[in-house]
């Protein structure tokens, strides 16, 4: 008798087991092993199972444990026997590994991408043991998503799950060996330091440092700039900067006599502004930082909490495509029932506007990102805002394009002429939709006629530099590593965090490369620079892709992967000590800059430094022990110098930051008046930690 036939679905988080689960069935039944919650339900006769993993239950360790490099002898194994990080994950594989004794069928039901398949695929391999298996695909977490996802069941993806094992093991190799060859550098320079580096953190870091170098090397220059106003309108001399000082004096005084100016040509264009593109991850990151401020990797956060609430589609995917087979104009409608949007959604609609404006980039699994139609339920504000932007730009790529008018004025004042530049907006087309997102400059000139003499009510000569190249920012060095290919959608924040946890960057607004992360970069790009090289990452990366297509094999990558970091280790071995001599000298440089936050108030000579005593950390004076200032500073903290000083008593600023909670900025000085609303506790505080410093001293 043939034994019957039992599913075991794959999710890979708890709460979509359950949306899966009630979209297929509204009498699935919740049951509880070990702590674990999944379900089970009956499809046409036949025993169905969902349950979930937490992402990756199984994961890539050495066999032997064993210290130094290189290491390639690897296996995966339950995360919760690697790490005490992978620990919670034990109760999910307990629950997963009885299942898939009883199932005699899987359904991999993870999140459609190379991650989302592996994690289904290590369980389908390790637990299945040759059983059959078959992939459910969605881009959204709604029922009726899931039910045609189930109803349309595919083969499994074994191309992306193989893409995706590359992937691991050789960011395992990249990551162990790497990391362990600088941290021995580091040793036989005579210092130990946990230090990391990667496949990808390497090429991020020199595109970073390469800009700071640029920085670095800027010299500013010096020139004049002449402004003349007619009509309160603001006219540039032509010339654009005098750099030529002397030049620029006689001309000034040439142009500052003149009472009138001549207008000798109006220059107007009209332009049609076209409707943005649907959002892709990189750009919904880069337009959530500029508006909210959120950082790529808490953009993604919020974006997958919406995903997992079924309130937006997938958020990892490099599409910029709304297909018609989505049914627009029915997610257009459903969005339309929140108040907030009926408005906008009833002009879409009433001139059958259902057809996208799209953009280039697309994704072999997933379609943009838009919202489901679903309305938010309690969610807190920064889902709100999110959900908003993602709504509004949804809406904007069916919007008719904007209209615009740019004009160009010339005027001559003696010998010399000058010109002003406007635009305004004629139609608002899609302006309309995506506001308040939309940031553009709307200057209105006053009227003017060509041959016309016109007043000079000012002239202004202005003493300017010029400025540095602008650092990366968090939204746009994740456009410049999508732009050159490096890492992945899901990757590229999360390195970036990495490289700011291991100290080699700074300033998570305006990205610096600290002292150390650049003698981290120097080391190794003039020893081994295969380590930051962009064009060999953006190699793999290629390959990797070829995997999933099917045009290429795991095992061609990961063997031309290996001789390659082997040729890399061998040159690392044989500069190790001259690279961690030049690590070294950076750490202590770095360490020396962060720990000065600025001249010393009392002596004016010394430099205020951070100190350490039996009681903790204090400032006190370079000059000591002839000036004997100190100041107390708070515990259990990190401290960053402002390189400011307060307005209220010319004290040096600092910025504190203690872990998971919002950083603040204050003065040195417990007794500045800028603390005169400060709770008496506090201040107490503060004085015992004054006098903890004194008796230090």
């Amino acid at each position: 008798m043939a034994k019957a036939k039992i599913q075991l679905i794959i999710s890979e988080k708890p709460k979509t087991a359950e949306k899966i689960a009630r979209a297929l069935s509204k009498d699935a039944k919740a049951k509880n092993l070990h702590g674990v919650n999944y379900f089970e339900l009956e499809l046409d006769g036949m025993k169905v199972y969902v349950a979930p993993a937490v992402g990756h239950i199984f994961t890539l360790d050495q066999k032997i444990k064993k210290s130094g490099y290189p290491i390639f002898d690897i296996e995966w194994k339950p995360s919760s026997e690697v790490s005490e990080y992978g620990a919670f994950t034990k109760k999910y594989l307990q629950v997963l590994a009885k299942l898939s004794k009883e199932a005699t069928e899987f359904i991999s039901a993870t999140d459609y991408d190379m991650e989302g398949s592996l994690i289904a695929g290590n369980i389908i391999n390790h637990l299945g043991k040759g059983k059959p298996a078959k992939r459910m695909l969605f881009s959204t977490l709604t029922s009726q998503d899931l039910t045609q996802a189930y109803s349309k069941l595919q083969p499994l993806d074994v191309s992306s799950i193989s893409a995706g094992e590359t992937r691991h093991i050789m960011d395992y190799y990249w990551g162990i060996n790497c990391s362990r060859a600088l941290m021995g550098a580091m040793k036989a320079g005579g210092r130990f330091k946990i230090m990391s580096i990667g496949r990808v953190q390497g090429p991020a870091l020199a595109i970073l440092a390469h800009k700071e170098r640029e920085i670095l090397a800027f010299i500013p220059q010096k020139y004049l700039e002449i402004h003349a106003f007619a009509k309160n309108t603001d006219f540039l001399h032509d010339a654009g900067r005098f750099f030529d000082l002397a030049k620029g004096e006689a001309a000034f005084l040439e142009i500052v006599s003149k009472k009138s100016g001549k207008i000798l040509s109006i220059e107007s264009r009209k332009f049609k502004q076209l409707s943005p593109v649907p959002f892709d991850l990189t750009t919904l990151q880069v337009e959530s930082y500029r508006n909210f401020g959120y950082s790529p990797t808490r953009t993604l956060q919020i974006a997958q909490s919406l995903y997992d609430d079924a309130i937006i589609s997938y958020p990892r995917t490099s599409s910029q495509k709304l297909p018609e087979k989505l049914g627009l104009k029915k997610i257009i409608e459903m969005v339309g029932k929140n108040p907030l949007y009926s408005k906008l959604t009833l002009q879409l609609l009433s001139k059958n506007r259902i057809i996208p404006h799209e953009g280039e980039k697309t994704d072999s699994a997933h379609v943009s990102i838009y919202p489901t139609g679903q309305l938010p339920g309690r969610v807190g504000r920064d889902e709100l805002n999110l959900y908003d932007l993602i709504v509004k730009r949804f809406l904007s790529v069916f919007a008719p394009e904007a209209k615009r008018e740019s004009m160009k004025v010339t005027m001559q004042i003696g010998e010399h002429k000058f010109a002003t530049d406007g635009t305004r907006t004629i139609e608002d087309g899609w302006f309309e939709f995506y506001r308040p997102y939309l940031h553009l400059e709307e200057i209105t000139l006053p009227e003017f006629k060509e041959g016309e003499n016109v007043a000079i009510e000012k002239v202004e000569k202005l003493e300017k530099e010029t400025q540095p190249p602008r650092r990366y920012t968090p939204a746009s060095i994740i456009r410049e590593l999508e732009r050159q290919n490096l890492g992945t959608k899901a990757t590229r924040s999360v390195i970036i965090d990495t490289l700011f946890d291991r100290q080699y960057l700074s300033d998570k607004k305006s990205i610096k490369v600290t002292q150390f992360g650049l003698a981290v970069y120097e080391a190794l790009s003039e020893n081994v620079p295969e380590i930051t090289s962009e064009t060999l990452t953006r190699e793999f990366e290629e390959k990797v892709d070829k995997i999933e297509k099917g045009e290429m094999q795991k095992e061609t990558v990961v063997a031309d992967g290996k001789a390659l970091l082997l040729k890399i280790l061998t040159e690392f071995k044989e500069n190790e000590k001259k690279i961690g001599i030049g690590l070294l000298k950076g750490h202590d440089v770095a360490q020396k800059t962060a720990s000065i936050l600025g001249k010393c108030n009392l002596c004016k000579e010394g430099d205020l430094q951070i100190r350490r005593s039996k009681f903790g950390y204090f400032v006190g004076c370079s000059s000591y022990p002839n000036c004997k200032n100190i100041f107390p500073l708070p515990r259990n903290a990190l401290i960053e110098p402002k390189n400011t000083v307060c307005k209220f008593c010319g004290i040096p600023e600092i910025k504190v930051i203690r872990k998971g909670k919002r950083p603040f900025e204050m003065c040195l000085n417990p007794k500045c008046e800028s603390k005169a609303n400060w709770k008496s506790n506090t201040e107490n505080k503060w004085k015992k930690k004054e006098t903890d410093a004194k008796s230090e001293d």
